[in-house]
């Protein structure tokens, strides 16, 4: 089998690769870009794993005018950048002893054991220079089949890190049969080990987070992470009932993991999650939006259109309704609103406390009226 695309034969690619190969290395394409690549995904990261020492890739790439940068030197990790573009390249390495994320390496010459210290076997999947697949663990199977299975024992592999069990969950959301279900072994495995959830870092399940629920369709993911006990975990109080609903409302719109996550709800998401100041507003604006007694079109006149067509649907995924006949109208009015009364307009009659009320009062006429009533009808 062998994988195509111009992001292959791109200059820097092929570049990269053909340095160690001539200097005697073996050196492949490795993980997400050849999964994405064989799926037909765009691919983005370009990882490259060799049998050459970082200190011998420094040296051949210094040699040949290239700029490397240190990223992960300690992981045996450095990049070359080639116009603009950065190339990871990871030398092969093998366990010595693992304990949580410090597990004691090796580099070693061999690609299966290179393989053997990678996640789940999809991932595990290797493309040289000219595209031709090497698939040490049986990938390929399991690609085909979408299915998200770890590599060796699950038990073992979540031990390693306990942040994959979130990318097992993630890994299907994007990539997995829901036909099929999940790997029952990875499940029984996350169920087990949940508990070391809770010595991770937040920034870290936040990150994972993120990318689940923007996910096409996470709804099986989510749901076997509620049964498994993993969403109570990260969400406590969190409820996918109205995941679904959603999900199936969205089209047109574009998957929006802040909408997604004010629909399953928690408790201190904003910290457990370590959302930004600007997620924050965002999911506060959703959860106060989703019990307000005013119209969409209201909400679109205070919050914006985005947030408005969210709330509409939000409100229909939650309380089990329709979408509501003219949303969409009356997002668009209540966006182009602008209220016509100012201050100004009420001063010297009117000052202090009075003047704020009472424009909070006109607005609200107004308001009621359609937004139709004018600044002399209001005055008046």
């Amino acid at each position: 089998m062998k994988i195509e695309g111009e992001w292959i034969r791109a200059r820097g690619v092929q570049e990269v690769l053909g340095l160690l190969n001539g200097a005697g290395h073996a050196a492949y394409l490795v993980g997400g870009c050849v999964r994405n690549a064989l799926l037909g995904h765009p691919v983005s990261d370009i990882d490259i794993a060799t049998d050459a020492e970082p200190s011998r890739v420094t040296d051949l790439a210094g040699r040949a005018g290239l700029k490397v940068v240190p990223t992960g030197i300690d992981h045996g990790t450095v990049t070359i950048v080639v116009d603009g573009a950065p190339h990871e390249v990871t030398t092969f390495r093998r366990d010595v002893e693992t304990h949580g994320r410090r597990a004691t390496v090796a580099y070693s010459t061999r690609i299966e054991d290179d393989a053997a210290r990678r996640d789940f076997t999809m991932n595990a999947l290797y493309a040289d220079a000219s595209g031709s697949v090497i698939d040490p663990l049986g990938g390929l199977e399991d690609l085909r089949a979408r299915r998200v299975r770890f590599v060796g024992a699950a038990d073992a592999r979540i031990g390693e890190d306990y942040l994959r069990i979130l990318r097992f969950f993630r890994f299907h959301a994007w990539y997995g049969d829901d036909t099929e279900g999940l790997d029952a072994e990875g499940l029984a495995a996350c169920a087990a080990n949940s508990h070391g959830l809770d010595t991770l870092s937040r920034e870290r399940v936040g990150h994972e987070m993120r990318r689940l629920l923007d996910a096409p369709d996470p709804v099986s993911a989510v749901a076997a992470m509620r049964a498994t006990g993993v969403l109570a975990r990260v969400l406590p109080g969190a409820d996918d009932t109205a995941l679904g609903p959603l999900v199936h409302l969205e089209p047109p719109y574009a998957p929006d993991w802040i909408r997604r996550l004010a629909a399953l709800g928690g408790q201190d998401v904003e910290e457990r999650l370590r959302l930004s100041r600007e997620e924050a507003r965002r999911l506060g604006d959703l959860r106060t939006g989703i019990s307000s007694g005013a119209g969409i079109d209201e909400l679109a006149y205070r919050l914006g259109a985005e947030a408005a067509r969210d709330l509409a649907l939000l409100r229909a995924a939650l309380f089990g309704t329709a979408m509501p006949d003219g949303w969409e109208v009356a997002v668009a009015t209540g966006a182009a609103a602008v209220f016509p009364v100012r201050a100004d307009d009420l001063l010297p009659a009117v000052q202090g406390a009075a003047l704020g009320k009472h424009l909070r009062d006109l607005e609200a006429r107004w308001i009621a009226s359609g937004f139709e009533l004018s600044r002399e009808q209001l005055l008046a």
